[in-house]
């Protein structure tokens, strides 16, 4: 190993600092250049080696991220042969979202490869013998199948238990007792697609987990934890990174010796369905990100997910800047390549940290769920994301093509497949609800009104 640039001499940050202030010609360095995220994390014009200390590892998964195809099943056939096809198009790994339990296994799985492809099975119900069913298929076949479960998700969307704590942890125990796949999995990507910050989402993620690691004896499986990365390309990479180190710190303290597994996706909050083009560009920083901050999976959001109904096009596009990324880009070359970077090591660090002292500020007051029951969380996301609207009804926080260059000759009123708003449908629930809103949502509103 030879030292590279030796004929250099080493700068200080000391000596970087006085040149940046001479440039500034006298104006305040802390008020120009250094600036403060949501999180409350100041963010400094650069960052140096002797500053630098690394304290934490972010245990980055082994294997290169895998580029993932959801698929939601309606027609058994029709979905089967559009697993087929996205496999054969470049798709590594599928995820089928099952309604109900009158899907056949050996059906849905009929010739579709099973030696080296990673199956999910996302269930929106509870059933102690169809999580049976698909245990017992792969134990059969030797398949690599993960369960999707997670009580405690459905109570955050919905508003309800599937029945009620009770009967939903029993099952779920049973369900972990019997089942030989991994059964359990986080839905982490509510919080960001909700407004929560970033240190709301890591904290919320981690009692969220520690739910289960109470109220389940024994968790003898990974744990599967789907986020949303968002459009803040180095802290949403330190995201990842601080989730990993956090969940791992957790575990460590139940005796639970496995990694978590995370699958990542895009968020809906900043896409637009005004010049949807744009979406594309943001899907692609926010699939960098997660990449580069290690996910296991990444399943990338359509260009035209808000208003159209599933489509072979948009599919194949949003399938395409994946295989870009990784045989193109090279994206799959470098195991954990953030990893000595200082500004995102830093940024890492803080959003852990704050974090885990927001977690145990959870659990000092009775913990996740009690929490929800209260509302303290739904009222601390809602103050996070009323921040975020503000900034972007003020024109601070930028959209290209909705409230910045808007094309005024875009007509969309007439390409509404999917409404692409938030839905109202008033009825009786638990706790109040998380409810996932796009910035855009109200612009768009106004927009189409005036058609």
């Amino acid at each position: 190993m030879n030292d590279l640039f030796q004929e250099f001499e080493a700068v200080t940050s000391k000596q970087w600092k006085q040149q940046i202030q001479y440039e500034l010609k006298g104006a305040d360095y802390n008020e120009t250049l250094v600036w403060e995220s949501p999180e409350g994390i100041k963010v400094k014009p650069f960052y140096h080696f002797d500053e630098f200390e690394a304290k934490l590892n972010s245990n980055a998964p082994e294997s290169a991220f895998s580029i993932l195809q959801n698929i939601f099943v309606h027609d058994v056939k029709k979905s089967n042969y559009r697993a087929l096809d996205s496999l054969n198009r470049g798709a590594e790994s599928i995820g089928f979202t099952i309604e109900n339990e009158t899907v056949s296994i050996k059906n849905l799985m009929q010739n579709l490869p099973l030696k080296d492809t990673t199956y999910y099975f996302h269930l929106p119900f509870l059933s102690i013998d169809f999580a049976s069913k698909i245990s017992d298929y792969a134990t059969k076949h030797q398949a690599k199948f993960i369960i999707l479960i997670d009580p405690i998700g459905q109570l955050t969307k919905d508003g309800n238990w599937f029945e009620s704590l009770e009967k939903d942890f029993q099952k779920l125990n049973t369900i972990a007792s019997n089942s030989s796949v991994n059964f359990l999995s986080i839905n982490a990507g509510i919080y960001q697609n909700a407004g929560a910050n970033m240190v709301q989402q890591l904290a919320y993620t981690l009692a969220h987990v520690n739910e289960y690691f109470n109220r389940i004896p024994a968790i003898k499986h990974p744990i599967t934890i789907e986020v949303a990365v968002g459009t803040n390309y180095f802290f949403e990479i330190a995201k990842l990174r601080a989730l990993r180190i956090l969940f791992n710190t957790l575990a460590r303290e139940y005796y639970h010796n496995f990694d978590c597994k995370i699958i990542a996706t895009p968020t809906k909050r900043n896409k637009t369905i005004y010049d949807y083009n744009v979406n594309m560009l943001r899907t692609t920083t926010e699939c960098m990100s997660a990449i580069l901050g290690g996910a296991n999976a990444v399943v990338n959001l359509p260009y035209d997910a808000l208003y159209h109904k599933d489509n072979e096009f948009g599919d194949r596009i949003s399938r395409n800047q994946l295989l870009i990324l990784k045989h193109e880009s090279y994206f799959d070359k470098v195991n954990n390549p953030a990893d000595g970077a200082y500004y995102i090591e830093n940024l890492t660090e803080q959003l852990a940290e704050k974090a885990l002292l927001l977690f145990k500020d959870i659990e000092a007051n009775g913990g996740f769920i009690t929490q929800l029951i209260e509302g303290t969380i739904q009222r601390k996301i809602s103050e996070s994301a009323q921040k975020e609207q503000d900034l972007f009804n003020s024109g601070k926080e930028t959209l290209l093509g909705t409230n910045k260059y808007p094309n005024k000759n875009d007509r969309m009123k007439d390409n509404l497949e999917l409404y692409p708003f938030v839905k109202q449908n008033p009825r009786k629930t638990l706790i109040i609800p998380i409810i996932e809103k796009r910035l855009a949502e109200k612009l768009e509103q106004e927009r189409l009104a005036t058609e």
